[in-house]
């Protein structure tokens, strides 16, 4: 441990029913050391180099999840139970606990030390994958061109044009507001004549079908005043009556998932819906920390902080092979699909792909989806016709999916794109489910180990130099990715030393050297690891 790494205890003091031991740890930057940790969202920013204001892991979460996990490539890693804060000032990364001493740990002297050991001590592997079709087949989700009209006719024109262009069929996911009201779970009749026989056709299409829910209900509806009398609602603190959270879709009560009652109650109704309709699983959507503030807040559980609620959200999805999380606390190892928060149709948003996914993968995330292809959030698609589209954008998103874990269309690029661009999009999804296989194989081997599937260079070869490498990445340990992620048609790209590297054209590269090459719009560049 350096010399310079300081620890100082503070105080102990007694909050909502723990004993807690307040701590600082002051953790220095900059001197051969980096830091990778806390929130997914952050992944642009990390390693952390630059100042950063004060992060609270209970109180945000960047629209994506948070684990109170920092990890360096010198093999030191800190682990806290509660939510921590933490800030980068000057050179340093000061790390705050209300609830427990902190203290750093030591394992090996690289990255993927750091990390096996904090994964194998604080959320091991499983064991037990999600379905595989993630990792197989690409995903298609609803929302971005029906975004609230969701309705049975525009989404089996939608599943046919996939067919129709050829794309291979995969997990077709229903977005919000398919269902009457938040809290019921019946399909709007007006919107869904025959919602069975909809789902049978997009099985028989190829299609596993997933619907978006949340946690939310409607007041006064009643469903609420049937769980408001059962007590499977979270209570207004001091108060026997259900509370109001606010969210993005307005003011609605929660259910109560501390409530071993009420967390089996709602699977049940999920469960039924499975069984009435022949839906594949969920997209659990919400859970945000930001969501549950305890001091306003009475639960089942008298101790359950904000992110024990998002806790007990995400456990519901142990229960279907089919789900997705955006919002997730701790849960590493575990059979949870995750997707990075909504992106912004910019190229900027393009460029955090990957260091965001490298974040997913060290803090345990392994089975990440980056978003929708050209940004899911919908705010930066209204009010813009094809020929507002920059098609080089949605061209090189899809590139930046196609070799990760998983990929997921939600605007139609058979709208947007000419026919040129739009076969080099089709060719992304086949370049997935070409590379199904091997993707699975790993995801296979992560649900033992706890490994990531889509890696940091620092990860896989330690002490040559790509620490802040953020736009290439390891696709297991055997294909080296690095898509172009701006408007150029150019790129360099930094081989490890020690291995022969194979492009996508069948050249051979020797490692430990940088190279600049010609990357037009057709080519995703990656390379295939060659023993010397």
């Amino acid at each position: 441990m350096r010399s310079n790494l300081v620890l100082i205890v503070l105080f102990t003091t007694i909050h909502l029913g723990y004993s807690q031991s307040k701590s600082t740890l002051e953790l220095p930057i900059g001197q051969d050391e980096y830091w990778w940790g806390g929130v997914v969202a952050q992944g642009s920013s990390m390693p952390f180099l630059h100042p950063a204001r004060e992060y609270d892991l209970a109180r945000e979460n960047s629209n994506n999840q948070v684990v109170p996990l920092f990890v360096s490539n010198k093999g030191r890693f800190i682990w806290s139970d509660k939510p921590i804060k933490f800030a980068v000032m000057g050179e340093k990364i000061v790390i705050n606990s209300d609830y427990e001493e902190l203290k750093i740990q030591q394992s090996g002297n690289t990255l993927k030390s750091a990390y096996l050991v904090a994964c194998t001590k604080y959320f091991p592997a499983s064991g037990v994958l999600p379905a595989e079709e993630f990792f197989t087949k690409p995903q298609y989700n609803t929302w971005i061109e029906l975004m609230y009209n969701q309705n049975q006719d525009d989404i089996l024109k939608y599943a046919q044009v996939i067919v129709d262009n050829k794309f291979p069929t995969g997990v077709l996911m229903i977005d919000d507001n398919w269902q009457r009201y938040y809290g019921n779970f019946d399909f709007r009749s007006e919107k869904f004549p025959d919602p069975k026989g909809m789902i049978q056709k997009l099985h028989s299409q190829g299609f596993k079908v997933m619907l978006w829910i949340c946690p939310f209900l409607s007041p006064d509806s009643p469903e609420y005043r049937e769980l408001a009398q059962k007590g499977y609602l979270i209570k207004r603190k001091g108060k026997d009556e259900p509370a109001i959270l606010n969210w993005w879709n307005g003011q609605s009560a929660c259910y109560d998932l501390t409530n071993p009652a009420a967390f089996n109650h709602f699977v049940s109704i999920l469960k039924k819906m499975q069984a009435d309709y022949g839906i594949d699983g969920f997209k659990f959507d919400a859970g945000d920390n930001a969501f549950y503030e305890e001091n306003l807040l009475d639960s089942y559980d008298k101790n359950a902080l904000s992110v024990d609620h998002t806790l007990a959200w995400a456990r519901l999805g142990l229960e279907f092979p089919f789900n997705e999380y955006r919002a997730g606390w701790k849960m590493g190892g575990q059979p949870l699909i995750q997707r990075l928060g909504d992106k912004t149709y910019f190229w900027n948003s393009v460029r955090i792909l990957i260091p965001d996914m490298i974040a997913a993968g060290l803090l345990g995330y392994a089975y990440t989806c980056p978003d929708m292809i050209g940004g899911g959030e919908f705010t930066t698609f209204l009010n813009k016709k094809a020929e507002d589209f920059d098609q080089s954008l949605i061209v090189r998103s899809a590139q930046v999916h196609a070799l990760m874990p998983m990929m997921q269309y939600s605007v139609a690029p058979w709208r947007i794109l000419n026919k040129e661009n739009l076969e080099i999009v089709r060719q992304c999804a086949v370049l997935h489910e070409k590379f199904g296989s091997y993707i699975l194989d790993v995801a296979k081997q992560s649900s033992k180990t706890g490994e990531p599937i889509l890696r940091h260079l620092e990860y896989e070869f330690p002490g040559q130099g790509f620490a802040t490498v953020s736009d290439q990445f390891m696709l297991g340990e055997k294909y080296l990715v690095a898509p172009v992620v701006d408007n150029k048609l150019e790129r360099e790209v930094k081989l490890p030393k020690g291995f022969k590297w194979k492009d996508d054209l069948g050249k051979i590269y020797k490692g430990g050297k940088t190279y600049k090459l010609d990357v037009p719009i057709s080519r995703l560049l990656y390379f295939e690891k060659k023993i010397v």
